[in-house]
């Protein structure tokens, strides 16, 4: 992941996104480089907007909602309707690991 970190470091700071870039600002941040990353990510990175990636592909951090206060009135949640709950939340975890994929080619 600091891969990807030290790209989009050097896209905000306006400099070109080459291995010896990357390089540079991984070592500064005392990781331990791999050559063979650093070519993978910059070819996967070659031709891409990545202004536009961001835009398109950013997925919002789930929300946490506060439980409803309970009422005596108040009816138990069914249990398919947690099973249907469970469902989307995979969906969305699984649509976000492929927007993120879709970055890099």
């Amino acid at each position: 992941m600091e891969y990807i970190y030290a790209a989009m470091l050097l896209h905000k700071a306006g400099q070109k996104i080459d291995e010896a870039s990357v390089k540079k600002v991984l070592e500064s941040a005392g990781v331990k480089v791999d050559e063979a990353r650093i070519k993978a990510l910059v070819a996967s990175l070659e031709g891409v907007d990545i202004e536009k990636a961001i835009e398109t592909q950013a997925v919002a951090a789930p929300v946490a909602q506060a439980a409803p206060a309970a009422s005596e009135g108040a009816k138990p949640e069914k249990k398919a309707d947690k099973v249907k709950d469970k469902a989307e939340e995979k969906k969305s975890e699984e649509a976000a690991a492929a927007g993120l994929g879709s970055l890099f080619g």
